[in-house]
C-alpha cells in the first residue's frame, strides 16, 4: 500500500477507505461534541422527558449550548393549539432534561408554533364537499346503489 500524505487532514492515512471520524473537519468534531451528543440524546428520550401526551404535539427544534452572551436554551416546536399545555410544564421538562444529564444543561425553554397539515387538508376537504362539484361526479357512476348510497351521504353530510 502506498502511504499518502493528506493535508486537509489532521493525521497521515493510508491510501483507500476512511473511517467517517477521520474524514470531518476538525471544527465540525467539536461542534457534535459540544452540541450533537445532547442533542442526540434529547431525540432518543424524548417521549421519556416530556410524555406522551406532549410527545404527541411538540419536538425538539434545536439546541443551542450557553455562551457568555446567553443561557442555554432548547427550542420546541408545538402545534397550534397545545401551546398551553407546554408552557405548563416548561419547568417540568427543564428538571427532567437535567435531571436526565446530570448537569444543568438546559436553563431556558423557547416555545415556536406550527400548523398541523392534516387539519389543514380537512378542513379543504370539508370545504370541497359543500360545494356541489361532488354531485356531478356522482350523477356519472352507473351502478344504481353505489350511487344512491353516495346521493344520501352526501345529504347527510350537508345536514351537520
Amino acid at each position: 500500500m502506498k502511504f499518502k500524505s493528506n493535508t486537509k487532514q489532521r493525521i497521515n492515512v493510508i491510501q483507500g477507505l476512511r473511517s467517517f471520524k477521520n474524514t470531518l473537519p476538525t471544527k465540525v468534531k467539536k461542534i457534535i461534541n459540544k452540541k450533537g451528543q445532547i442533542y442526540s440524546k434529547t431525540l432518543e428520550n424524548w417521549k421519556k422527558i416530556v410524555g406522551d401526551d406532549l410527545f404527541k404535539v411538540c419536538y425538539p427544534k434545536s439546541l443551542k449550548s450557553a455562551n457568555s452572551m446567553r443561557k442555554s436554551t432548547l427550542n420546541i416546536m408545538v402545534q397550534r393549539g397545545h401551546e398551553i399545555d407546554l408552557e405548563y410544564s416548561r419547568n417540568l421538562i427543564i428538571d427532567k432534561m437535567n435531571l436526565f444529564f446530570g448537569y444543568n444543561v438546559i436553563e431556558v425553554v423557547k416555545i415556536y408554533t406550527f400548523e398541523n397539515e392534516n387539519i389543514k387538508n380537512k378542513e379543504k376537504k370539508v370545504i370541497n364537499l359543500k360545494k356541489n362539484e361532488h354531485l356531478k361526479k356522482i350523477s356519472y357512476i352507473k351502478n344504481e346503489k353505489i350511487k344512491n348510497s353516495l346521493e344520501q351521504l352526501s345529504k347527510l353530510i350537508r345536514l351537520k
